[in-house]
């Protein structure tokens, strides 16, 4: 069973994955609801666990809880005593448990995966498993072909060629229309075009920015005039700190001359980043209170090596529940 914690973690993710050797999530909790010391179980299992998790074994010592000995028996007391802060209700099923809630400065979510769910959904739950960084480089070969099932936001005309870039950022800005930073922007995608072009492609790009097309302008206003391709734009991406791309701020990218005219320091020791022909990601350290966030750039080629992946990190960004329809 996989436990993963998507918060304000020391990991280039950005989240935490525990493996454990119970099969079952009820498995777990009957153990931990029965163990003599679950904080420290908690500490030597998974971290500590989420913030507020511990909530429900205080309650267990509290009110004398009975230990639950089916799903809808532990569905019922994690929704009268697990403590969360979310209009969304705590999901609980055959696939596992996952729980949106914040600690009073962002959104998070963590997760219990049984093994089953993972092998039964890697297009859903590969990245979220997914610990190792950087992420695999390798590529199909040209004419390969990948079909995402997410909405996309398309930026840009087609190009010459049938395959598309993918621009996924993941960050801790709130979004402009709600509010909250796991409901992140619909994934971005550059239509006819692959990695090695894309340099060239965004400097074709000259439509007026915009809000809606923040992501797509950053990468714009981060390739320099003799850039022959993406890694330079990457690694100025991974220079910028934190005053450069506001936290919580009006969501406006700087401008082309203004990120070249800057003099960006170098990417501090923390940060992050691989560059290879099809796929480019970095990990740019913000500060260690929000910790990282995460920008991948990948292309038809890469994905169709690597669907699982590329289909459950385009997942990842659209939705906090892997499972959302």
């Amino acid at each position: 069973m996989y436990v993963v914690e998507r918060s304000r973690v020391n990991s280039p993710f950005s989240k935490l994955v525990f493996h454990l050797p119970e099969k079952t999530v009820l498995g777990w909790f009957q153990r931990a609801w029965q163990h003599e010391n679950p904080e420290a179980l908690l500490h030597a299992e998974i971290g500590g666990g989420a913030y507020g998790f511990d909530s429900i074994f205080e309650a267990v010592e509290e009110h004398r809880l009975p230990c639950p000995q089916t799903l809808d028996e532990l569905r019922e007391l994690l929704d009268e005593h697990l403590w969360i802060e979310s209009d969304d209700p705590i999901r609980l099923d055959e696939r596992g448990l996952r729980v949106r809630t914040n600690d009073d400065e962002v959104d998070l979510a963590y997760y219990f995966l049984e093994d089953g769910a993972i092998a039964a959904h890697p297009d859903r739950l590969a990245y979220l498993v997914n610990d190792t960084w950087p992420l695999p480089s390798g590529a199909a070969a040209p004419g390969a072909t990948f079909t995402p099932d997410v909405a996309l936001r398309v930026v840009g005309p087609p190009g010459p060629v049938p395959d598309s870039v993918y621009a996924v950022r993941i960050t801790w800005q709130h979004t402009h229309h709600n509010s909250t930073n796991l409901d992140q922007r619909e994934t971005t995608v550059f239509p006819g075009v692959n990695l090695p072009q894309l340099a060239n492609h965004l400097r074709g790009i000259d439509d007026p920015m915009s809000p809606e097309r923040f992501d797509a302008d950053l990468l714009r206003s981060l390739v320099g005039p003799d850039d022959d391709n993406i890694g330079p734009a990457i690694a100025r991406y991974a220079c910028l700190e934190r005053r450069d791309l506001s936290i919580f701020g009006k969501w406006t990218a700087p401008s082309h001359e203004q990120i070249l005219q800057w003099k960006l320091p170098e990417p501090p020791p923390q940060a992050h980043v691989a560059v290879d022909e099809h796929l480019a990601q970095a990990a740019r350290y913000i500060d260690d209170f929000f910790g990282y966030e995460q920008l991948f750039l990948f292309d038809t080629q890469w994905a169709a090596a690597h669907p699982d992946l590329a289909l459950s990190l385009l997942r990842y960004a659209t939705h906090w529940d892997p499972f959302a329809p």
